[in-house]
């Protein structure tokens, strides 16, 4: 993230406060975090225009709509992770938390896609494998297949 967001700055991350919350403002972001609404139906949250950037680590795959909130960003700056589809392993779903299921299941050029359509620009791309050591043919196959892919993208605002 110090890459292209050095700090100090201010970001509006998706998702309640959490760990990567509390490392964020240890490396000198200022952060401040949705507070759990559906982010499908809400999309106040989004329309701050004092923040440098927004974050969503692992959030759009949650959403029936991302199209929607993606639109409503009023800020240039994103920087976002979501865990790709594998083809050897079905969508995520909780029978516990309804909020811990994954309605998309991502390949990089779909989220690509989406990220376009919506009016983002994208500057640069990772993906790295599950850091998982688990014994298992899923969990080998999860070390030469790359299971996360992050993207920073820009928007130029109206």
């Amino acid at each position: 993230m110090k890459l292209v967001l050095p700090a100090p700055a201010t970001i509006l991350d998706l998702g309640v406060r959490n760990q990567l919350s509390i490392l964020m403002e240890e490396n000198g972001y200022k952060v401040i975090n949705t507070n759990g609404e559906d982010l499908d139906d809400i999309y106040t949250s989004v329309k701050y225009k004092d923040i440098d950037a927004v974050t969503a680590f692992e959030i759009f795959e949650h959403l029936i709509a991302p199209y929607n909130i993606l639109k409503e960003i009023k800020c240039n700056k994103l920087i976002t992770t979501i865990p790709l589809k594998l083809w050897f392993a079905g969508a995520y779903k909780s029978n516990t938390d309804m909020w811990d299921r994954h309605y998309h299941e991502f390949e990089d050029w779909q989220f690509d896609w989406l990220l376009e359509k919506s009016g983002w620009d994208i500057k640069k791309t990772k993906k790295w494998t599950s850091p998982i050591n688990k014994i298992g043919i899923r969990p080998i196959l999860r070390k030469f297949t790359p299971r996360y892919y992050a993207v920073y993208a820009e928007k130029k605002l109206k």
